[in-house]
């Protein structure tokens, strides 16, 4: 059988798709593909933004910036001397983005001005940190990005 230059495009165009189609079915079913959104319920979370632009810009307004840096026994969350630490109340939710069975959160509590966060739930790497914190009526925002 003689096959001319139109039946060979045709078979070429079909040898094609169906490599394409292999490729998106194998994916689809393939359990080790993670096909996840960065975070659960994403939406819910997105409406919810502009109140986290509020409370970060807040902070900035009321001079209620933290410091986060690294230790030899992990990150030491620095909070603004003015406020006293038992009126603060609120929770630190670190992030990590390749791998969301590492994530973590965890409740403030103070007795003194600084928290620390200890490296035996720290992998290297980076992280990503939210600290979601009140004093008295006033509610703050602080995220960064960190590497362990």
């Amino acid at each position: 059988m003689k096959i001319n230059w139109g039946t060979g495009i045709v078979l070429a165009f079909i040898g094609f798709i169906a490599f394409i189609m292999y490729f998106v079915v194998r994916m689809s079913i393939d359990d080790r593909a993670n096909h996840d959104l960065v975070t659960k319920e994403y939406y819910k979370k997105e409406l919810a933004y502009q109140e986290e632009i509020d409370q970060a810009n807040d902070a900035v307004k009321h001079n209620a910036v933290l410091k986060i840096e690294k230790t030899a026994d992990g990150f030491m969350i620095h909070f603004p001397e003015q406020f006293d630490p038992k009126d603060i109340s609120g929770k630190v939710s670190l992030y990590r983005p390749s791998n969301r069975h590492l994530d973590f959160n965890f409740p403030i509590s103070l007795s003194s001005t600084h928290l620390l966060i200890p490296d035996n739930r720290l992998l290297d790497g980076r992280w990503d940190i939210t600290v979601q914190w009140k004093h008295k009526n006033n509610a703050f925002l602080h995220k960064e990005k960190l590497i362990y």
